[in-house]
């Protein structure tokens, strides 16, 4: 028979574990998504662009949208590559169904490249001259198709 001590040192010991466990959690997820980027908050690009601090608060302003944007997006293209697969390695092969989840695919691609040429153009009248060609050698550097994606959580 379980005393009431027993009792109460089992339920301690099963609030630790679980506190062990959601920390574990935590910690993981914090990981992979990193800190949240408080708004203004001076990322490496800003600082090779030299920023002012309006021009900073404004670039933040604008990430939020963009990247929440360009994540969704990054996900059905995912999503939608496996359809394609599907399409393409399943029992039956269907050339319509390959067509049309060839062509889906064809779309988000161009609904990432637009969402991209959009937040392009409205960083360009954030950025003075000097700045706007900072940027262009950045990106020049850099794999511009994968960097747009990160660039501004770096």
């Amino acid at each position: 028979m379980m005393t009431t001590s027993t009792l109460r040192g089992a339920l301690a010991l099963s609030l630790l574990v679980n506190c062990g466990v959601l920390g574990a959690l935590a910690w993981q997820k914090l990981q992979t998504d990193g800190l949240p980027m408080p708004s203004g908050a001076p990322t490496e690009l800003s600082h090779q662009l030299e920023l002012s601090a309006n021009q900073l608060g404004r670039w933040h302003d604008g990430q939020a949208p963009y990247l929440a944007r360009l994540r969704a997006l990054d996900s059905d293209l995912d999503a939608q590559r496996s359809k394609l697969l599907q399409a393409l390695l399943g029992e039956r092969v269907d050339p319509a169904q390959i067509a049309s989840e060839q062509a889906k695919l064809g779309e988000l691609r161009d609904a990432r490249q637009q969402l991209q040429i959009e937040q392009l153009l409205n960083e360009r009248e954030l950025l003075d001259a000097r700045q706007r060609q900072k940027l262009v050698s950045f990106l020049a550097r850099q794999n511009a198709s994968t960097e747009l994606a990160s660039l501004h959580d770096q």
